[in-house]
């Protein structure tokens, strides 16, 4: 279920083929998000059948995956400067205590569920739209293309596509790539169909090999190939995500280690959805005999920045 394998230069080619710059307008920064239309959620709501909610994201191991600092204080009076708060009531309460976190997370790579947003990658020094990489800016963060274009939240109908059982296999080898025949197998197994303004997650099976063994320490991984992209241009899909980093590792081609977030990003303005764990939603969608759901993702609205950890919801 492989099909034909483009060539680098088709690849390369598709910078051009597949672009979305000026299609939504010179300003745009939703790229693909502009395929979820009013219609789009609307009849996402009408996938919900049976109103079971199930998370698609990664627990975040504290302290492994960021910097972390807890305050704890068991009597609020007890608390450096209390007696200066302007609330009277703080000043005595000798039983109201709290906690308090700081924390400093790396949430791109290959361990925490993620949303990019177009400005996380370059090619030839341009971001979606033909904006300079130059609008990025080390301390004062995104200009353009920040995960704060889509601040009213991503909420379209999802659809997973379960590779690794299409394949019959629990999962796919790290290094296999997914091509759009494995796509409308899927889609014809499962009696689903993508269409326009769909998320569509991946299921490779790594999950499945996480939740036994632990995250994978190495770079190599299945995932999305690049042949796909034009199938995904073409059914007009809003986001795409997998329970990988996405891409297919190594990608197969020299001058492109990765294809899909680099073509997907740049020229057509994808948003990517890195690192799911689509096992507990695999489950749910094989007993209900219902491939595709409401999903929700709220994106956390930090200014400037190329991207969110996410907690998606799939509701059936």
């Amino acid at each position: 279920m492989t099909g034909p394998r483009p060539s680098q230069d088709d690849v390369l080619g598709y910078f051009e083929t597949l672009s979305n710059w000026g299609r939504w307008g010179e300003d745009d920064e939703l790229g693909t998000l502009n395929h979820i239309t009013d219609d789009v959620r609307l009849a996402a709501a009408r996938a919900v059948r049976h109103g079971r909610s199930v998370s698609c994201a990664w627990e975040v191991a504290v302290p492994e995956e960021m910097e972390r600092s807890t305050t704890a204080c068991p009597c609020f009076a007890d608390t450096p400067g209390a007696g200066a708060m302007p609330i009277p009531g703080f000043r005595n309460d000798r039983h109201w205590g709290y906690s308090n976190e700081r924390l400093g997370i790396l949430f791109h790579g290959n361990t925490v569920t993620h949303v990019d947003s177009p400005c996380h990658i370059f090619w030839d020094g341009r971001m979606y739209n033909g904006r300079p990489h130059s609008l990025v800016d080390a301390e004062t963060g995104a200009a353009w293309g920040a995960v704060t274009a889509a601040a009213n939240g991503i909420v379209t109908r999802g659809v997973l596509l379960d590779i690794a059982e299409v394949r019959g296999v629990p999962s796919l080898e790290p290094g296999d790539g997914v091509f759009p025949a494995d796509l409308e197998e899927a889609e014809r197994r499962q009696g689903v169909r993508v269409r326009s303004g769909d998320a569509v997650l991946l299921r490779t099976g790594y999950g499945r090999v996480r939740h036994e063994a632990g995250p994978s320490g190495g770079v190599t991984q299945a995932g999305w190939h690049a042949s796909c992209l034009p199938w995904l241009h073409e059914r007009g899909v809003a986001l795409i995500g997998a329970d990988t980093p996405t891409d297919v590792q190594p990608s197969g081609y020299d001058d492109l280690a990765m294809p899909v977030h680099t073509v997907g990003l740049v020229a057509m303005g994808l948003w990517l959805l890195d690192n799911c764990d689509l096992e507990a939603c695999a489950v749910t969608a094989a007993e209900l005999g219902q491939w595709d759901f409401q999903l929700a993702i709220a994106p956390v609205r930090f200014a400037g920045t190329s991207g969110s950890p996410v907690n998606p919801i799939a509701t059936f």
